[in-house]
């Protein structure tokens, strides 16, 4: 996966850290526990605000579905 895998990245993390709501999730840790799922292969240079923006709406609408 690459920071433009937003869905993915969405799905992947609430596999792996289903407790959490992504609302209440700092950027800084959402980048950190981005960059140490196994699947995850893009570097943190890639990574932005909005790119972080877009994988925290996609992770809150899939733990609402």
């Amino acid at each position: 996966m690459l920071w433009t895998d937003s869905q993915a990245i969405a799905w992947a993390l609430l596999e792996h850290y289903p407790e959490v709501d992504p609302g209440n999730v700092r950027f800084t840790d959402l980048m950190q526990w981005v960059l140490t799922l196994p699947e995850f292969e893009d570097r943190e240079a890639h990574c932005g605000e909005r790119v972080l923006e877009a994988i925290q709406m996609a992770w809150i609408e899939e733990r609402e579905n």
